[in-house]
């Protein structure tokens, strides 16, 4: 007899009696004919049991047969691999071959929702690859071997709640990461709108009018119509200077780019980092290739902790992504598709604030009107133009006090995502266990 974990014996008792599938599953055989075959959406799924639309535009070859929403499908090939699901509501009327047989779910004894979940469960995987037959690389699981497949079936309200206890707990994470954008996106326009990046979000009715180019010291047509209204009405206004990033900073260095070995360094090896390290706005340290042994590194590229890098080549919404070094391993270079900030000694801007406000959309918006490339996977950004870059800066004495709590509020807005995130993730797979524990003793 199959048991439900494979590899345990009659030793291992079910918190619910256990049936064969083909005791709640009736196989459906409605053929479709070619000339039917347009009335149909034909649809694959993935290995994850998710079921989308398939591009086709003539019928397969072979017979072609029906299924619709809420029924079980499967494929007799990859279904050890995951590829079985539940037709979804917006997939009413399907055609699929005969490689992918058809089940109607009996509702009278088990419910859709308790079986989706149930054939996502590792133990149902691992029964259904014990039931694959055949050579290797073309195991298929029959019809006949799924429908003997037994699984735990409790009454249909047990069935019910216990889904309704799971999907409770998915509904309760998915609260808990739109918390976290909305945490994400309410300390990124905080830290914008303290810099004047963001105008108030209710402009005053005025009569329209018209501003020069001298007048462009904000980032958008709204910023300055709001500066004259501002004016206009007696209010002070409150602004910080625009600078360039040539201005604040001494200057722009690249690496070397030579022939590598296609793995990243070993403890002890010098390496030589790629686009990966920075074109996601973390540092990532492990996207190096080694150094050859017969090369010799050159020590001045090393990259350090504190460091704020550019990369100088991406594809246009990663080129000018730059991330700040916190942490490193020894040992990797700079290449020369990324650049270095150097800091001027006594420098007026933070590294931590420079890395954010590279990242706004304001400055985005001048680093990929900048780039260049005809190549519409790898554009260009020059040192000119980088170094050309405006955004504003807190200026006087408190000018470093004031990023610093600039950054430190953005940066609690981020932890209190990363706390709500982690919540979320926990729930998900706690909720997943107590599941399969609730099914098993």
């Amino acid at each position: 007899m199959e048991r439900w974990l494979p590899g345990r014996g009659a030793a291992l008792d079910v918190t619910f009696p256990t049936v064969p599938l083909g005791e709640v599953l009736k196989i459906s055989r409605k053929r479709v004919l070619p000339e039917q075959f347009d009335e149909y959406q034909p649809i694959t799924i993935h290995f994850d049991g998710s079921i989308v639309e398939r591009e086709r535009t003539e019928p397969f070859k072979g017979g072609m047969f029906a299924a619709h929403a809420g029924d079980l499908v499967f494929s007799k090939i990859d279904v050890r691999n995951g590829a079985i699901g539940l037709i979804p509501p917006e997939f009413d009327r399907v055609v699929i071959t005969s490689e992918y047989p058809v089940y109607i779910p009996d509702k009278m004894q088990v419910s859709a929702r308790y079986l989706s979940l149930l054939l996502r469960t590792p133990n149902f995987m691992q029964l259904l690859k014990r039931a694959s037959s055949g050579t290797s690389g073309r195991k298929r699981v029959s019809p006949e071997s799924f429908e003997g497949l037994e699984i735990p079936l409790p009454e249909l309200n047990e069935q019910q709640t216990l889904v309704d206890v799971y999907e409770g707990a998915l509904a309760r994470a998915a609260e808990l990461e739109n918390e976290a954008r909305e945490n994400e996106n309410a300390g990124q326009q905080e830290f914008e709108s303290a810099l004047g990046l963001i105008p108030p979000p209710d402009l005053p009715r005025q009569p329209f009018q018209i501003a020069s180019f001298s007048e462009v010291e904000r980032w958008s047509h709204e910023g300055i119509l709001d500066q004259k209204m501002l004016a206009a009405s007696g209010k002070p206004t409150e602004k910080y200077p625009l600078v360039s990033l040539g201005e604040v900073v001494s200057d722009l260095e690249n690496g070397w780019s030579p022939q590598c070995l296609n793995r990243p360094a070993k403890e002890g090896e010098w390496g030589v980092l790629k686009l990966g390290s920075v074109s996601y706005g973390v540092f990532d340290e492990t996207a190096n290739k080694a150094l050859p042994s017969k090369l010799k590194p050159i020590p001045t590229l090393e990259v350090r902790a504190g460091d704020v890098l550019i990369s100088r080549a991406n594809i246009l919404r990663l080129v000018g992504a730059c991330a700040l070094v916190r942490d490193t391993r020894p040992q990797l270079m700079l290449s020369d598709k990324i650049f270095r900030v150097v800091f001027r000694q006594n420098s007026l801007v933070l590294p931590e604030f420079l890395t954010e406000i590279l990242k706004t959309p304001s400055v985005r918006q001048q680093i990929e009107a900048n780039a260049t490339g005809t190549s519409p996977t790898m554009k260009n950004i020059s040192k000119p133009a980088l170094l050309d870059l405006m955004f504003p800066l807190p200026d006087g004495d408190e000018s470093l006090k004031i990023q610093e709590t600039l950054i430190n509020n953005l940066w609690a807005s981020r932890q209190h995502a990363t706390i709500k995130r982690a919540e979320a993730l926990h729930l998900r797979s706690a909720a997943w266990a107590e599941f399969q524990a609730a099914i098993f003793l």
